[in-house]
């Protein structure tokens, strides 16, 4: 088991990794739940695989839990999925030391984190990813949000959750792509702060798409290491954590242009976005190529997408820029990469070049 320690304060936490972990959530939450009762919010998909065993952890650890279902997908970070977890944690009749856990992936993870912020306005929650994507970026850190028609994430809030508890052994049952769609993250995080990490993955390409357990164990701690890092500066956004969105201006609209479906998961447009981030900085002259064709080329190995065979027209980009979080004074701002293991946040970039740096 590795253990990973997020220092902010009174709100610091620890994210445990490790295969079979989630036999040892119910322990976590009986030290951080004081009415010893609990939610489990997960979906349809992951309830059938791993529900049974937290509860039965809860169970042992004398928290008295009540399981609840979201429909799998993207589709369900929405207000009518929302309101029926508040719902049932008002019949619940849950209080402040009372608390959440959130059993599933990104999706189920950010959605209970914002019930978990906006009831009785604020009641503890632990993490407990089941993807790998969730795993290396999106359990940790506290932002919590659903999606608005008019933008991913638009309504949210910065709330901690308790504990993260990885289970590794989870990885095993994801479906190819969705693992695969998981190591955009984990590219992302070596692109933007590890060079040593992203050598790693270059040399181990065989290994990781194995899911050997050692080297993902190995990936997840390094990975939760740098988001820890990075939080820990800027919990809240302001400066530093600006650079996790590395290839997300770009990919949050492709993303939207395929209707937050099946179509086209997170990580795979998060692909999409850091190619394209790539080929604007080389454009720019802020990075060599050299750099762009280490990136692209690590991301196809593991079978992400680099482009968009169709971009959409300029208009329509600007439309789906206009309403992104990193938009100021009317202009997106992006991530862009000066060199594998360092990028800047925060600039300006023509319109000219985005359509062109999609379609690669």
């Amino acid at each position: 088991m590795k253990n990973v320690r997020v220092h902010l304060g009174e709100r610091s936490y620890t994210i445990r990794i490790g295969a079979d972990a989630l036999g040892d959530i119910g322990k976590v939450c009986q030290r951080h739940f004081r009415g010893a009762r609990a939610i489990v919010v997960t979906d349809t998909n992951v309830a059938p695989l791993y529900a049974g065993k937290t509860l039965a952890s809860l169970t042992a650890a004398g928290v008295q839990a009540s399981l609840f279902r979201i429909p799998a997908g993207e589709a369900s970070k929405s207000m009518r999925q929302l309101s029926r977890i508040l719902d049932k944690m008002a019949s619940l009749r849950l209080d402040r030391g009372c608390g959440a856990v959130a059993l599933g992936g990104g999706v189920v993870g950010d959605i209970t984190g914002f019930a978990a912020a906006v009831f009785l306005r604020g009641v503890p929650y632990v993490q407990a990813p089941t993807t790998l994507l969730a795993q290396v970026d999106s359990a940790v850190g506290g932002k919590t949000a659903i999606d608005h028609r008019l933008g991913k994430n638009l309504v949210g809030a910065f709330h901690q959750p308790i504990a993260v508890v990885s289970d590794t052994s989870s990885l095993k049952t994801l479906p190819e792509r969705e693992f695969r769609a998981g190591l955009a993250e984990v590219v992302k995080h070596a692109a933007i702060a590890d060079p040593r990490l992203f050598s790693f993955l270059e040399k181990n390409e065989a290994l990781i798409l194995e899911r050997d357990e050692g080297v993902m164990g190995r990936i997840v701690a390094s990975n939760c290491r740098i988001k820890a890092r990075v939080v820990e500066h800027d919990e809240r956004e302001a400066g530093l954590r600006q650079i996790l969105n590395f290839g997300h201006t770009l990919g949050h609209a492709v993303e939207a242009l395929a209707g937050y479906s099946s179509e086209l998961l997170h990580g795979e447009a998060i692909a999409v976005g850091m190619s394209a981030a790539g080929r604007i900085s080389c454009a720019m002259g802020r990075c060599a190529p050299g750099d762009v064709e280490r990136l692209t080329a690590l991301l196809d190995r593991f079978g992400l997408p680099t482009n968009m065979e169709e971009p959409p027209g300029l208009a329509v980009l600007k439309r789906l820029l206009a309403s992104d979080k990193k938009t100021r004074r009317g202009s997106p701002r992006f991530v862009l990469m000066r060199r594998i293991g360092e990028v800047e946040p925060g600039i300006e970039v023509s319109p000219r070049l985005w359509r062109g740096a999609l379609a690669g």
